[in-house]
C-alpha cells in the first residue's frame, strides 16, 4: 500500500509549501531553457523505460485509487478516466517515446527578414517558463503533461486529483528516475504533495509570479473555477459538447461506423460526441443504420419528435439535452435543415471544441470546415480523434478552445512562446 500524502497543519503551511515549489520550479526552468535536445530526449527515454518497469507498482497504486472511488459511488465515466491497466500504461510510455522523437521546438527560427537599414530580425521559439497543471481523475496526465512541458523546456507543477493521487505519485516517481538519469533538475517536474484544496488556490494566484500558464484538466466545475479565479493565462476548454452531422450525401456504412465510434469508443472523454444531427433531406437508409447501431450498443438516444418516430426505444429530449455534455452512453439527436441548419445548431449549442460532418459532398464539407468556429473540425472522421497523440503531437496537455496563443490540442509547440533576435551593424534610429 502506498504511503499517505504529506499532511500540513494550516492554510499558511500550504501557502509556504506552494511558494517553495514555485521558487524551485522557476530555478529549474532556467536550466531547462538551456538544456540541449539530446539531454531532454535522454530523460524522456529513461522515463518511458522506468514507467514500463514500474507497471506492477502503478497498477497496484491505481487499484487502491479505483477501489476508493468505487466505494464513494462515482460515475462509470469517472472510473473509466481513472482506471489504468497494463495496456494504458504501455500507451503512456509509448507516448513519452513519441514526444522524445519530436523535433525540439526550442530555438526554432519561425521566420526571419532583413530591414532596409540592414538589420536582420528573427522570431525564435522559446519556452514559456513554468506551467501549472491542475487535473482530476486522469493519472496519465502526470506523464503526458510532465513530458510535454519538459520537451518544450518548461518546468511543470502538477496538481493531480485527490482521487488519483496514489497513481500519480507512482508515475511521478518513475519520471524522476528519468530526470536523474539525464542529469536534469528533479524540480523540473514537481507533483504537489498535498491533497488540500488550498494548494489549488495558491497555484491560481500564480505563486508570486512563478507560474506563467495554468492548464486545467477535469470537470466543468474545476475548469470554471480556474477560469474565474486564475491570475495567470489559462489554456482550457469548459466543456466538450461535440456534434456529428449526417448530411444527405453521407455514405450509410461510413456514417454508422463514425457515429458509433464517436459516441461509444470512450464515452467519458471530451472528444466523445454528445449530439447527433441528421439532415432532413437524407433518405432513411442513410441514417437509420447509425441510429440502430447506437441503440443496439446500449446507447440511450434522446431525440426530438421526428427522431423518436424511428424507434420506440428512443426517449424524448429535454430542452437542455442539446448543449449538454453527458460523458456517458447518452446522446441527443435531432433533424436539421441541411448544412446550414447543422451549423446554426452548433453555433447555438456547441462549445467550440470538436464537430464533424459526414458527407460525400465536397462542397458541403468545405463549407462546414470553413464556417464552423470550433477548435477542431472534421470531415468523415470520428470526433474521438480530438487528441494530441492522434494529431502526431506525441501527447497533449489538454484541448484549448480559446483564441489566444493555443487552440485545439496543446502539444509541444503550443507550450512555447517566442522572442525576437535582432542583429545589427551599428544602426541607430534617426
Amino acid at each position: 500500500m502506498t504511503a499517505p500524502l504529506k499532511s500540513v497543519d494550516s492554510t499558511a503551511s500550504v501557502a509556504r509549501l506552494m511558494q517553495d515549489i514555485g521558487l524551485r520550479a522557476r530555478k529549474a526552468a532556467r536550466k531547462l531553457a538551456l538544456a540541449p535536445a539530446a539531454q531532454k530526449n535522454t530523460a524522456l527515454a529513461a522515463m518511458a523505460k522506468a514507467i514500463r518497469a514500474a507497471t506492477p507498482d502503478i497498477v497496484a497504486a491505481n487499484a487502491e485509487d479505483v477501489a476508493e472511488a468505487k466505494a464513494a459511488g462515482v460515475a462509470g465515466s469517472f472510473l473509466d478516466r481513472l482506471t489504468l491497466d497494463e495496456k494504458r500504461i504501455a500507451a503512456m510510455a509509448d507516448g513519452l517515446d513519441a514526444i522524445a522523437a519530436l523535433t525540439d521546438p526550442v530555438g526554432e527560427v519561425m521566420t526571419q527578414w532583413t530591414r532596409p537599414n540592414g538589420m536582420t530580425i528573427e522570431r525564435v521559439r522559446t519556452p514559456i517558463g513554468v506551467i501549472g497543471v491542475i487535473y482530476e481523475s486522469r493519472p496519465n496526465v502526470t506523464a503526458d503533461a510532465g513530458a510535454l512541458c519538459l520537451k518544450a523546456g518548461n518546468a511543470a507543477i502538477l496538481r493531480g486529483g485527490s482521487d488519483s493521487h496514489r497513481s500519480s505519485r507512482a508515475i511521478h516517481a518513475a519520471m524522476l528516475q528519468g530526470l536523474r538519469a539525464a542529469g536534469l533538475p528533479e524540480d523540473s517536474i514537481q507533483l504537489v504533495p498535498v491533497r488540500d484544496r488550498a494548494a489549488v488556490g495558491e497555484m491560481l494566484a500564480g505563486l508570486s509570479g512563478n507560474i506563467d500558464v495554468i492548464v486545467p484538466r477535469g470537470g466543468k466545475s474545476l475548469v470554471a473555477r480556474v477560469q474565474e479565479e486564475a491570475r495567470v493565462p489559462v489554456f482550457a476548454h469548459l466543456e466538450g459538447i461535440c456534434h456529428v452531422y449526417l448530411d444527405k450525401a453521407a455514405d450509410a456504412t461510413m456514417a454508422k461506423d463514425i457515429v458509433l465510434n464517436a459516441k461509444m469508443r470512450r464515452t467519458g472523454i471530451c472528444g466523445a460526441a454528445e449530439t447527433l444531427l441528421i439532415d432532413t433531406g437524407a433518405d432513411e437508409t442513410t441514417y437509420r443504420p447509425a441510429v440502430d447501431a447506437l441503440l443496439d450498443a446500449g446507447c440511450e438516444i434522446r431525440g426530438d419528435d421526428a427522431v423518436r418516430k424511428l424507434d420506440p426505444r428512443i426517449k424524448p429530449a429535454a430542452a437542455d439535452d442539446f448543449g449538454k455534455e453527458f460523458l456517458d452512453a447518452i446522446i441527443a439527436a435531432k433533424f436539421v435543415d441541411g448544412v446550414d441548419g447543422a451549423m446554426a445548431h452548433i453555433a447555438q449549442f456547441g462549445s467550440q471544441h470538436t464537430d464533424a460532418i459526414v458527407t460525400q459532398d465536397e462542397a458541403a464539407a468545405e463549407r462546414f470546415l470553413n464556417e464552423v468556429d470550433s477548435a477542431i473540425v472534421l470531415h468523415n472522421a470520428s470526433t474521438q480523434f480530438a487528441d494530441g497523440g492522434e494529431f502526431g503531437f506525441g501527447a497533449e496537455i489538454g484541448i484549448a478552445t480559446g483564441r489566444m496563443h493555443a487552440r485545439g490540442p496543446v502539444g509541444v509547440e503550443q507550450l512555447t512562446s517566442f522572442k525576437y533576435r535582432v542583429r545589427g551593424s551599428g544602426q541607430t534610429r534617426p
